[in-house]
Order: structure tokens, then C-alpha cells, then sequence
């Protein structure tokens, strides 16, 4: 599950111009990246069979460190440590453990499709948390889009009926954290590099699982060690190339296909699992792919506007 939200900072907004001028190679990464993140959320689900959630999070986390470690090691100085925001990037960290943590749990009990689906519903929660963290006006058309979202969850999910299953409450608060990460994110952005962010991820998010995995701790076969560094290579990759898809086209031009992930998890669960999704899963994923895609729209709009000029203070 990948969901980014663009930069609020002036200087953001400059560095997106200079490179959004290539929108079909933004478009083609974006989609690449969701087959390297449905395979890495597919490959989760196959390893929960014999491992627990914290522990498949650990080597995930593990796998990153390896590969941010020569990165950290080449620098020049520490400068890779030093955060102008220290305390927002170690809430960044834990939430995104959070958040991977509790989808993988959910893979356990729920057909993949089914749980990528209701995890769709994270540019929602970005939406209210942008009020309450970053004091953002949101309004009338997006807030009917956040409802419009919600019914396409309750479509999925069906509570009260007998294909509901109370496991999807881990999809969903897992996508809560993700906008957590994002909105955390948006607030780093302009005083913390990327690279820096990336270190911080992956240092605090093996450190936390570190801590926890003792208390879970299954010893894995070779086998379950090979697919567990598939599930890490292929995370890493995912994120990597939404990085590189974010410089060639903006936000708004590529939420579209950040959903076609759905397509690529319906395909593989299929394949590995047998798993067939129902029609409402895709009626409801529709929904909230729309109510997005709208939010997205919504925020290109909002974007462009130009600012509100102040009020002159009256002459006396």
C-alpha cells in the first residue's frame, strides 16, 4: 500500500515544477512500483502462514537497514543522523512500523484484495488529520468525498452481514497510521532531505521491532529467511521508485495508478491463495478509488489557487 500526499512547502512546490514535465514516465514508475509493492505485500501474506506479523515487520526492517547502511557508511559526516526535526521523524518511523505491522496482520485473516482494498481508505484519514494537525480548511466537495469513501468501505466490509469479518479492523487502523506517516511527512518536508527521512525510517523502525520481536520470536526455516529478504528487496524497491515517479509528475497525476495495485494483489492472491474476490469487494474498492482520485483533484485545485492576500490594516 502506497499512498503519498505532495509537499506544502514553497520549496517543494519549486522542486515538483522543475521535474513534473515528464508525465508518462511518472505514470509508468508509479504502476511498475505497485507490482513491486504487491508483490511484497503478497509474499507478507504467504510468510504469516508460519510467522508472526512483528517478525516478518523485523525482517522487512532489517532488509532496509542492510541497504540504507552503505548509503549512512559513505557519508561524510554524520549529517544523515542530524535531523532539524528530530522528534517528528522518530513519530514518522513508528508510525509507518505501525502501520506495515498492522497489514501485515490483516493479510492473516483476509483475502489480499479485500485488505488492499479497505487500506485505500488512508487519503480519508489524511483528509481529517489535515485539519486537526495542519490546520488546513477543508472543503464542502472534499468533505463529500471523505463520506463517499466511507460508504465504499462499508460496501466492502459489510458489518451485520455474514461475510463480515471483525479482522478488517486492521487494514483499516493500518491505514490511519500510513496517514499518520503522511502527515507527518508533509510537516518534515521542508526542513529535513528525503535521505535523511529514509535513514531515520529505517534505523527507528528496526530499533522499535528490535525491542518486540523477542517476545514473538518463531525461528524461521531458509526458506522463510529467503522470502522474508524478498519481502524486504521488494518493499524497498517499491517505495524507491515512487520516489523517482514523484520527481518526473505530480501528486495529482499519479494517485490515479497508485490504485492499479489492486489489480496486480487480486491477480497474485488468485494465483498463490485461490482467493476469489467477491463483486461487492470491487464495487466498494470502486467507490473509494473514485472518492480519492476526487480528493486528489480537490488538491491540485486547491494548490494552484493563489494565496489570499492579507487584509490591510485600516489608516487610522
Amino acid at each position: 500500500m502506497t499512498i503519498t500526499s505532495p509537499s506544502v512547502t514553497d520549496a517543494g512546490r519549486r522542486l515538483t515544477q522543475r521535474h513534473a514535465d515528464h508525465p508518462l514516465r511518472g505514470i509508468g514508475l508509479i504502476i511498475v512500483s505497485t507490482v513491486f509493492l504487491a508483490c511484497s505485500d503478497t509474499m507478507a501474506k504467504y510468510l504469516g502462514r508460519t510467522l508472526p506479523p512483528i517478525e516478518i515487520g523485523w525482517i522487512r526492517f532489517l532488509v532496509f537497514v542492510l541497504i540504507m547502511a552503505p548509503v549512512v557508511l559513505m557519508s561524510s559526516s554524520a549529517s544523515l543522523l542530524r535531523s532539524v526535526r528530530p522528534k517528528l521523524q522518530v513519530l514518522r518511523a513508528l508510525a509507518l512500523v505501525a502501520s506495515s505491522v498492522l497489514f501485515i496482520s490483516g493479510l492473516q485473516f483476509l483475502p489480499i484484495a479485500e485488505a488492499s482494498a479497505t487500506s485505500f481508505v488512508a487519503p480519508l484519514f489524511v483528509t481529517a488529520l489535515s485539519i486537526i494537525v495542519l490546520g488546513e480548511t477543508i472543503g464542502v466537495r472534499r468533505w463529500i468525498a471523505a463520506v463517499v469513501g466511507l460508504i465504499g468501505v462499508l460496501i466492502v466490509i459489510r458489518p451485520g452481514s455474514a461475510a463480515f469479518d471483525p479482522a478488517v479492523i486492521f487494514p483499516i487502523l493500518s491505514a490511519l497510521a500510513w496517514a499518520v506517516t503522511l502527515t507527518l511527512t508533509r510537516m518534515i518536508s521542508g526542513a529535513d532531505r528525503a535521505i535523511v527521512t529514509m535513514t531515520f525510517s529505517a534505523l527507528v523502525g528496526f530499533v522499535a521491532l528490535s525491542a518486540l520481536v523477542p517476545f514473538v520470536w518463531v525461528t524461521p526455516s531458509w526458506h522463510d529467511i529467503m522470502i522474508g529478504v524478498l519481502v524486504g528487496l521488494a518493499s524497498t524497491m517499491g517505495q524507491w521508485i515512487v520516489v523517482l515517479a514523484y520527481r518526473y509528475a505530480d501528486a495529482s497525476v499519479l494517485a490515479p495508478f497508485t490504485y492499479s495495485q489492486l489489480v496486480w494483489v487480486t491477480f497474485l492472491g488468485y494465483g498463490l491463495f485461490g482467493e476469489i474476490p467477491d463483486v461487492w469487494t470491487f464495487v466498494g474498492a470502486a467507490v473509494i478509488i473514485a472518492s480519492g482520485i476526487y480528493i486528489a483533484h480537490r488538491e491540485r485545485i486547491r494548490r494552484k489557487q493563489p494565496p489570499v492576500p492579507a487584509e490591510p490594516y485600516p489608516s487610522p
